[in-house]
């Protein structure tokens, strides 16, 4: 019992030490956590009040600056203002003197016209007494004196002209010549072509019975599907096929060659060969018109591929035997050549050449004269006015630009020469006698002969009939006559002969 007793006693005195050791523990804790925190209070306190010094230092600084800008910009303000007023007052100068000088002219001017009235008045008095006195109006003494001074110096003014006329003639032809010399040589060109007909080669005569097939049911489908005839005559291991348009011969050639290399001829088989020369053909067709934009260094950028592809039909069309995407070419080359000699637009010359018959690609297809199809497409495809206009301006008599002259030059150079085109016989015949008709139609030509294949027509007047006055103005109404009736490739040269032969006889 003593024991127990005496054991929570020391439990009781334990617990109580043990308070009081945590009690001042915790006392110290607290008083320590408390010093610290006034130190950090204390830290924060001279920071801000740094930091405050600070900002209100800057602010100060920022305050001085802002003055001092504030000062410039008004002095810069003020001197603006002065030359501002400095101008005006010279402004205000000037329209005043300007003010006396309009007044001083106008002055002038009224005094001038009055003049010039009074001029006029004296003249016209004058004029009515001088017909009164020699019994003539004005025209009819002016009349009087050409008439007068012609007849007194006819023979000097004829000398005259014609010297004029051969100076002129002979310095345009040589600069003519060099020009279009340097711009020919330059170009060098293929031969005429065929034209109608295109032909297949077999390789038995065998062949031939196969392409016409049982009752002719063959060539009656290749026919039908291409729009061409097949002559199938008596000429050994060939196949003529004949058709207005190239192209429809171009398909029609191709699908028979497909056809012979496979040897299945029947009508079924016709018909998916003649899809796939169409399909070839079309390949081939853009390729043609890409080639021809390639060669003459004409970027495709901005060109609708439409349009290219309307271009590479010109392979398939010819002109009069010419084969038309080659004379686009060669008039393309031409006009740039031309244009750097005559310091022309090249581009415009060089493109405008290449699609100058681009009409004729469609011409067979579509209702209207090449030349307004060509123009109609080149405006729907974005081509610039200048370009579009080279298609029309090339027919025309007297073309609005230089660059139309020009193409209309290459035009005819690449027609005209010699291998470029073909012509019938009775086509050549019928234009010899049209330009004889032409000349013998005036009244005083005695004989007209066309030469040099119809490149020239020699004119024999009757000399009792007209002077050499007369003569040189026929020479010229039958030129003008020409170029309205007719029409021709390049230029025909007309002369004119009058002579007076005299024949005695010694006996």
């Amino acid at each position: 019992m003593g024991y127990a007793l005496l054991g929570f006693i020391g439990i009781v005195i334990g617990g109580i030490v043990g308070y009081l050791v945590r009690e001042a523990k915790s006392k110290h804790t607290v008083s320590g956590a408390e010093a610290k925190a006034k130190e950090i209070i204390q830290t924060a306190e001279t920071k801000q009040t740094e930091v405050l010094q600070k900002a209100k230092e800057k602010a100060i600084k920022i305050l001085e600056e802002a003055r001092v800008e504030e000062k410039r910009a008004l002095e810069e303000m003020k001197t603006q203002q002065m030359q501002l007023v400095e101008r005006e007052n010279a402004f205000s100068k000037k329209l005043l003197e300007i003010d006396e000088t309009k007044a001083t002219a106008e002055a002038a001017k009224k005094k001038a016209e009055e003049e010039k009235q009074a001029l006029e008045a004296l003249k016209l008095e004058e004029t009515k007494k001088l017909e009164e006195v020699s019994g003539l109006t004005r025209e009819q003494a002016l009349q009087r004196i050409i008439t007068l001074v012609e007849e007194q110096n006819k023979d000097d003014l004829l000398g005259r002209l014609r010297k004029l006329e051969e100076m002129a003639s002979d310095e345009i032809d040589q600069k003519a010549k060099n020009i279009l010399a340097v711009a020919i040589q330059r170009q060098a060109s293929s031969h005429v072509s065929e034209t109608t007909t295109t032909h297949v080669e077999l390789p038995s005569e065998e062949m031939k019975g196969r392409i016409i097939g049982r009752e002719g049911r063959n060539i009656k489908a290749i026919e039908l599907l291409t729009g061409c005839e097949l002559i199938v005559d008596d000429t050994p291991g060939v196949v003529t096929v004949s058709g207005f348009s190239p192209i429809r011969r171009q398909v029609a050639k191709r699908a028979l060659e497909k056809l012979i290399a496979d040897g299945r001829i029947h009508p079924g088989r016709i018909e998916e060969t003649v899809e796939e020369a169409k399909k070839e053909l079309s390949l081939d067709i853009k390729k043609a018109g890409e080639d021809a934009l390639y060669q003459l260094g004409i970027s495709m950028a901005g060109i609708d591929p439409k349009l290219i592809q309307i271009l590479g039909r010109l392979k398939y069309r010819t002109s009069y035997g010419q084969n038309a995407m080659m004379h686009s070419m060669e008039v393309a080359n031409l006009s740039a050549l031309l244009a750097e000699e005559l310091g022309a637009d090249v581009h415009v010359c060089k493109k405008g050449g290449l699609f100058h018959d681009v009409g004729k690609a469609v011409d067979h297809d579509m209702q209207g004269s090449h030349p307004e199809l060509g123009y109609q497409i080149m405006k729907k495809f974005g081509f610039p006015e200048e370009i579009c206009y080279q298609s029309i301006g090339h027919h025309e008599d007297k073309p609005k630009t230089i660059e139309a002259v020009i193409v209309k030059a290459a035009d005819a150079i690449s027609g005209a020469r010699p291998g470029a085109r073909k012509d019938s016989l009775e086509f050549y015949v019928k234009r010899l006698q049209e330009l004889e008709n032409v000349a013998t139609s005036f009244e005083g030509v005695e004989k007209a002969y066309a030469i040099q294949a119809g490149r020239e027509i020699r004119v024999f007047v009757n000399p009792k009939a007209m002077d050499d006055f007369g003569a040189t103005k026929m020479a010229r109404d039958i030129a003008n006559k020409i170029e309205a009736e007719l029409k021709y490739p390049g230029e025909v040269r007309v002369t004119l002969i009058r002579e007076t032969r005299v024949i005695e006889y010694a006996k």
